[in-house]
């Protein structure tokens, strides 16, 4: 989502990491788990702590509605 946002192609954060391309994508779709050594270096490349890349606890998937807290809109 990081490298969407900001424009970035998945070849171009490979060469940046120095990894292949494909690689980028296996990260993605967590297929991949990466060393720590590639996990600090993505951290540091967005400017983010590492844990806004990367979770023990499964991220919603992108167009998930979110949960709601109470089922009310939260309007007055």
């Amino acid at each position: 989502m990081l490298r969407a946002e900001r424009g970035i192609t998945r070849r171009q954060l490979a060469d940046a990491l120095g990894v292949h391309y494909q690689t980028v994508g296996y990260l993605e779709r967590g297929e991949f788990s990466p060393s720590l050594h590639l996990a600090l270096r993505l951290s540091r490349y967005f400017e983010v702590p590492v844990e806004v890349i990367f979770s023990l606890d499964p991220f919603p998937r992108l167009g998930a509605a979110a949960p709601s807290s109470n089922g009310s809109s939260g309007s007055a």
